[in-house]
């Protein structure tokens, strides 16, 4: 029986190419372009980058609102708030130490007008006497001391002198006052620098300096507002224009990525339909392809089931009978001429013909039996038969196993001949008696089993159009299989054989098991 071919792999991959082309050209689809990644993703970045700046200048704007308007969850509302409470507390904290600070005020302000008390009097002082210190008054009383010792004056101009030594004594008395007055000023100076270091502690400075820098943030924070009110107007404009270009930015971003995403998902539902047109095509082909051969193996086995049962059991019990027994009836049919033999149209007269008759070639030989499988080896050494000796009885290998064949013990010798050959002769009964009915047996099974297969191919197809693995038998192993995990054709073709070779011995033990 002729086998039925299958594609090779690379057929296959081939003719889904071309399927893939033919079907999708069929259909009117033509095939998209893969979108190019690294053009997507540059885009797609320098859009983004666009979209950022927008919404930077967004915030900038934001913030400026909202120092103009009065609002109490704004950064810059709740900075000045902030600001504001912590000046409240370094005034606290000031006016806690207030009284203390006051008392030692007032001793300052006291000593300060003791101050100014002697101040006034040395000044007083001063103005009565023309020299500046006691010193310049002794030079100028020495000097005069001289010209009254030198006697060159004259009396009047003398006494004058004398009197003016005796006026610069005095004053050179009061400039004694003035000293102390000048003591008493740095006493209280000294006083008053003391209370106030007292005063000048690093605590109440930095309360002072904070306060400070508290009181000039404010007042920045309060120009800016008072700027940025005066343009409010033109602020809110510019936040209409900047949310205008962030949606069309935002867009742009948006636009980018449905086009690229679209293109990509159209490539994969290209890609996606073109493989289930492949894979139906495959599907169709190796559906008609195994029903070729389902076809083609329940052929063999009704071929097999409908030859006559225990064929080879008669064939093989008759040569054993013609080899055990020569002058039975199966021998002498088959030494005789057989059904359909030529007959000879004319006699040859070979009275008138003198000499000797040379010998046909074969005349002389003699065949050894032939069972079901083999023929007797011929010559010489072949010519004595096996029954010709009573002491001498030897069997073949051949006849010892087509007797194993048949289920006949081999005799032991000559006399055991004739048993052996009555049981040939009652299987050999046996085997046409029941060949009939054992022949249409065969056939039955043979039927059903491929009733039975026929349901199982069905219930695959079945299976795999619910979408489910129906892993059978007849699959074969993924060793087996060829590339892009289709089944390779000779794997499967000598599954298939081997699936047939097994079908055909358990019918041949079949057969055995019922002869027996």
């Amino acid at each position: 029986m002729a086998d039925l071919a299958t594609p090779s792999a690379a057929a296959i991959t081939t003719m889904d190419a071309n399927a893939d082309t033919a079907a999708t050209s069929k259909a009117g689809v033509s095939k998209p372009d893969r979108p190019d990644e690294e053009s997507f993703k540059k885009a797609l970045a320098q859009a983004e980058k666009e979209l950022a700046s927008v919404q930077e200048r967004q915030k900038a704007n934001k913030s400026k609102l909202e120092l103009a308007q009065p609002n109490k969850d704004s950064p810059v509302a709740k900075r000045r708030a902030e600001l504001i409470e912590e000046r409240n507390k370094i005034k606290q904290l000031q006016q806690s130490g207030k009284s203390s600070r006051g008392q030692v005020m007032d001793r300052i302000k006291r000593l300060d007008d003791q101050l100014k008390t002697h101040i006034t009097e040395q000044k007083t002082a001063k103005g009565r006497v023309p020299f500046k210190s006691a010193e310049e008054v002794q030079q100028q009383i020495d000097r005069l001391q001289k010209q009254v010792d030198a006697a060159t004056m004259k009396l009047v101009d003398e006494k004058k002198t004398l009197a003016e030594i005796s006026n610069l004594n005095k004053q050179k008395k009061s400039f004694g006052s003035i000293d102390d007055i000048q003591k008493k000023i740095d006493k209280v100076k000294a006083q008053i620098a003391e209370e106030k270091k007292s005063l000048d502690d690093p605590e109440s400075r930095a309360l002072s300096d904070r306060y400070t820098a508290i009181s000039s943030e404010l007042d920045t924070i309060k120009s800016e507002q008072d700027d940025v009110y005066k343009s409010l107007n033109s602020l809110r404009d510019e936040r209409s224009k900047l949310h205008e270009e962030q949606q069309g930015k935002y867009q742009s971003v948006r636009d980018i990525k449905d086009k690229y995403y679209a293109a990509k998902r159209a490539f994969a539902e290209y890609e996606k339909e073109a493989y289930r047109i492949r894979k139906e095509k495959q599907k169709a082909e190796r559906d008609a392809w195994e029903q070729g051969k389902r076809k083609q193996v329940a052929q063999q086995k009704l071929e097999d089931a409908s030859s006559p049962a225990y064929q080879d059991e008669i064939l093989t019990a008759q040569g054993l009978i013609r080899y055990f027994d020569p002058s039975s009836a199966e021998a002498k049919a088959a030494s005789g001429p057989g059904k359909f033999a030529a007959t000879a149209s004319r006699t040859v007269d070979d009275s008138g013909l003198k000499g000797t008759r040379l010998a046909k070639k074969g005349d002389d030989e003699e065949d050894y039996f032939v069972g079901g499988g083999g023929k007797k080896k011929k010559g010489k050494k072949g010519r004595d038969s096996p029954a010709s000796s009573s002491e001498k009885f030897n069997l073949s290998i051949g006849v010892i196993e087509e007797l194993a064949k048949v289920g006949v013990e081999p005799p032991m010798n000559q006399g055991d001949v004739p048993a052996v050959v009555e049981k040939l002769k009652e299987k050999l009964q046996k085997w046409k008696d029941d060949q009939d009915r054992k022949t249409k047996e065969n056939v039955a099974k043979a039927e059903l089993e491929i009733k039975k297969l026929e349901a199982e191919a069905q219930s695959e197809v079945n299976g795999a159009s619910e979408g489910k693995s129906t892993e059978t038998a007849r699959k074969p192993a993924t060793r087996l299989q060829g590339v892009n995990g289709q089944a390779d054709a000779g794997a499967e073709l000598k599954q298939e054989k081997d699936a047939v070779a097994d079908a055909s011995e358990e019918l041949s033990k079949a057969k055995i098991e019922d002869s027996q």
